[in-house]
């Protein structure tokens, strides 16, 4: 694999020092963009953290400065058709996959990165949100993760009883109809970070880190994304049918639920962990969708139970303290 410098946003990804990009080619011939830092020293363990939809790489500066301070290298992507990686559809603002299975080759040109930079082994997955549902699989099909972490994990897609019938017509006759580039009913093509404002939001409830990723896009609006396709939906829904219906991998878990969880499936997720064998899940009273952007006082010990997690699965001479 030949390297190929990505732009890197350090201006507004507040992590650790050191931090840069990569182009990856996947094996359908998509662009795709990888961020990674280094600890000082040598690394203990390598931790990929798999985003959400609409996030991208620098949205998670945050989180590379906590694993990093405890001896971790930090890898981080951008999916196709989000971030800085290539866009799907004419109008970039729309959310799209062909097929949700496609991140799994962005997931093995990562891997295939990660290999080329010798990030160190054990490697561990950190899936936010749709990352999640993408980690999930990927270590169900993959011996590469020694232990996994997951915040607001979308093995369900959570829908008012108004709007799910709604959303099911669109996901499965929408695309039937020559309509699967489009938008679902009553979403929005501009980022809802940016045109939102904190009061109401279902991300955190922490002012700083919503200002924080409304200042990201602000400065470099071309990170921004909106609302998804119809076919994605009908992808995702079919993705988390199928995730729920297979045996949890069989590696450590360690999952995280805001109590106000808004976007994705609460039932589903409880409803997993425990058939996780070596899970734990953990609720969040006051938590929204990102755990990972709450306050210090609720992300803190998230980081910290984490970064335990992974440490109990260091090989032994391997195991570093923060």
């Amino acid at each position: 694999m030949t390297l190929t410098p990505a732009p890197f946003f350090e201006d507004v990804a507040g992590g650790p020092a050191g931090g840069a990009a990569h182009w990856v080619q996947t094996s359908d011939g998509i662009r795709i963009r990888a961020g990674h830092w280094l600890p000082t020293g040598a690394a203990s363990g390598t931790v990929m953290v798999f985003p959400g939809r609409t996030e991208y790489v620098e949205k998670y500066g945050d989180a590379a400065r906590e694993f990093v301070g405890r001896g971790f290298a930090v890898l981080a992507v951008d999916w196709r058709g989000q971030g800085l990686a290539q866009r799907l559809l004419p109008d970039p603002r729309i959310g799209h996959v062909d097929a949700f299975t496609d991140y799994q080759r962005d997931v093995s040109a990562v891997l295939d990165l990660a290999t080329e930079l010798d990030l160190p082994k054990p490697w561990f997955v950190v899936g936010h949100s749709m990352g999640g549902a993408i980690g999930q699989r990927a270590a169900m099909e993959r011996d590469c993760f020694s232990a996994s972490a997951f915040t607001g994990p979308m093995w369900g897609i959570f829908f008012s009883s108004l709007m799910k019938p709604l959303s099911q017509i669109t996901a499965y006759w929408g695309p039937r109809f020559g309509l699967g580039h489009k938008t679902p009913p009553t979403t929005s093509l501009e980022s809802y970070v940016a045109s939102q404002p904190f009061e109401g939001n279902v991300l955190t409830r922490d002012p700083d880190m919503f200002r924080m990723m409304k200042d990201q896009l602000a400065a470099h609006p071309e990170l921004a994304l909106g609302a998804p396709s119809t076919l994605w939906l009908r992808e995702a829904l079919d993705e988390c049918k199928y995730l729920m219906a297979q045996p949890a991998p069989n590696i450590p878990c360690l999952t995280f639920l805001g109590g106000h969880e808004q976007i994705v499936d609460r039932k589903a997720i409880r409803k997993r962990m425990e058939d996780w064998p070596n899970g734990t899940l953990v609720e969040i009273p006051d938590g929204e969708h990102e755990v990972l952007m709450e306050g210090p006082d609720v992300r803190g010990p998230v980081y910290e139970r984490i970064a335990e997690l992974f440490s109990a699965n260091l090989p032994n001479n391997a195991r570093r303290t923060a």
